[in-house]
């Protein structure tokens, strides 16, 4: 109780701004779009793909995550970078095709209201189609 007590009144007044400032600060956040591509990993990302395999055949008793990636880490510290290059490589070509995959994803957004058009034309006939069968529904009682 001390503590409450020998807070100053501009903390309290400081806290209380802080509270009231994230409260109205929130955004609501965007809804990930499940068609656009995801990032492509790193070098460290593709060796440690490898890596957890041949981690989990030597020591299959380890199931702690952390371990697994703290060893991951002290090995790609210690690898040259001519170890270290296939990686490289491999992420590079990921990064190429996630680019032009991004491209095809930008353009089909711009281009998106055309076909906005054509789902509110579907979008329709499946509202006429519900009422249909509502209708039907009320003929058969």
């Amino acid at each position: 109780m001390k503590g409450a007590k020998s807070r100053s009144k501009s903390t309290d007044a400081a806290l209380a701004v802080n509270k009231s400032g994230r409260k109205s600060n929130k955004k609501e956040k965007k809804a990930k779009d499940p068609n656009k591509p995801k990032r492509p990993p790193s070098a460290f990302f593709v060796f440690l793909e490898e890596f957890r395999k041949e981690y989990k055949e030597k020591h299959p008793q380890n199931k702690a995550v952390s371990v697994v990636g703290k060893a991951a880490g002290d090995k790609w510290k210690s690898m040259s970078d001519e170890d270290k290059g296939p990686y490289v490589a491999k992420a590079g070509k990921r990064k190429a095709d996630y680019e032009k995959n991004m491209k095809a994803y930008n353009k089909e957004q711009a281009d998106g209201p055309k076909a906005g058009e054509d789902d509110a034309e579907k979008s329709m006939s499946e509202v006429n189609n519900e009422e249909d069968g509502e209708e039907g529904s009320d003929e058969e009682v």
